[in-house]
């Protein structure tokens, strides 16, 4: 009973609590002279303190899983060696892998972002949290001095300052709603500064999570750079090899014709559609001559011109159906001119690619791209970005292969090109 006995000048203290509450200002009681109270004085919940250990929790899980997303270069290397005796079946595979690895990259750096806002939120909520705290511990300096100042008198006094038994029953009262008052204000300001620490362990592990996906994408980033460097050697290899010189040959003369195949199967599906057009009265697309904007961001150099050549692995002569310009990986692709897509699709030979039809039997095709940012049915300005330059199909490095069809027939492009 002496323990929760304070005195019947503590029970002033109560009243002036609250006083010293309001002199205090916003940093407990809320923003000056509005009345209400700010996210940084209200007490901090038992449940608050779990939710908040339960995000940790989640938080430990999503760094833990972190490097098992990683790709297994180990394992794609492994699973490709069994495949290089078929180039086609080979290079598919390789550019299969490529994409999967593309998509992981892209994934984490959405992740990057996402991590880097929840980081300035979680830096918020510890300034809030700080704050909270920092105003709690106020409160429990004034309270503590007050209770220094008005002194602790006897129950003996109590009894003998009281009017009456029941006056002395109230001041009873008074005192036991005092003590729990001081247990609930000590155990709100320990709830707040566990939340603060717990807040504080939060954008730590935010941290180090980002820290290790940025990491996760530089590895993502040099196992793409090495199995492209592996497709370009393998491919060389492949086809400067003595033994496979002949069925080599073979193979890439089989590629051309199913590529020709697949443009021309695509033409005569456009030539139906305007057949259509023209039987309803209806005005098909038409090429105005204008001309076309250099279909690349930038270059470094033409790796490959139009026309008869000697093939660089070969050793042949073969038709180059058109441009090639050597460009970092992701340079952007612009469509030449304005028109249709009438495909954004992959083969083995073409890799990622897309095709527009300009109208009047003029077609332009764009090969070997890391990404496409169309699809078959879009219609496209003059300069939109359709894709990104990779080494995709049959392909030893990163470059723009920029054809030109005419009524069938492959022309040049420098007839269309303005740089």
């Amino acid at each position: 009973m002496k323990k929760s006995v304070y005195g019947i000048n503590r029970i002033l203290f109560w009243a002036l609590s609250g006083i010293c509450c309001v002199l205090l200002g916003t940093a407990l009681c809320g923003e000056a002279g509005t009345g209400t109270v700010s996210a940084s004085s209200a007490a901090v919940t038992s449940d608050s303190i779990k939710e908040k250990e339960g995000q940790i929790a989640e938080k430990r899980k999503e760094k833990e899983n972190l490097k098992e997303g990683l790709s297994d270069l180990k394992d794609i290397k492994k699973n490709l060696e069994a495949q290089k005796e078929d180039l086609k079946r080979y290079v598919e595979a390789l550019d299969s892998s490529l994409k999967e690895i593309e998509e992981r990259i892209a994934d984490l750096k959405h992740q990057i972002k996402v991590k880097e806002e929840e980081i300035v939120r979680t830096e918020t909520e510890l300034k809030a949290a700080e704050e909270r705290e920092e105003a709690q511990k106020v409160s429990m300096g004034v309270h503590i001095r007050l209770v220094y100042e008005t002194g602790t008198p006897s129950l003996v006094d109590m009894l003998l300052q009281s009017e009456s038994f029941g006056n002395f029953l109230n001041k009873i009262d008074y005192v036991e709603k005092m003590a729990a008052y001081d247990q609930q204000l000590w155990q709100d300001y320990k709830a707040a500064r566990e939340y603060v620490q717990l807040c504080r362990d939060e954008l730590e592990l935010e941290k180090e999570i980002l820290d290790e996906t940025k990491e996760s994408v530089e590895i993502e980033q040099r196992n793409l750079e090495e199995l492209i460097e592996q497709k370009r050697s393998d491919i060389i290899s492949y086809e400067t090899d003595i033994r496979n010189k002949e069925k080599a040959i073979q193979e890439y003369e089989q590629e051309i014709r199913a590529q020709e195949e697949e443009i021309r199967l695509l033409e005569a599906t456009v030539a139906e559609e305007r057949k259509k057009l023209l039987a309803e009265s209806k005005k098909p697309p038409s090429y105005d001559g204008g001309k076309f904007k250099f279909p690349l961001a930038s270059y470094t150099r033409v790796s490959d011109d139009y026309g008869y050549r000697i093939h660089p692995t070969l050793g042949v002569e073969q038709f180059h159906n058109g441009v090639d310009f050597a460009a970092p990986k992701g340079t952007a692709i612009y469509a030449a001119y304005g028109g249709e897509v009438v495909a954004a699709s992959y083969s083995a030979t073409m890799g990622n690619y897309v095709m527009i039809d300009h109208g009047d039997g003029l077609y332009t095709i764009y090969m070997h791209a890391s990404a496409l940012y169309v699809k078959s049915g879009d219609a496209v300005a003059k300069g939109d970005t359709i894709a990104a330059v990779g080494s995709t199909g049959r392909s030893t490095g990163n470059h723009l292969h920029f054809s030109v069809r005419l009524n069938g027939s492959y022309v040049s492009p420098w007839g269309y090109l303005s740089q």
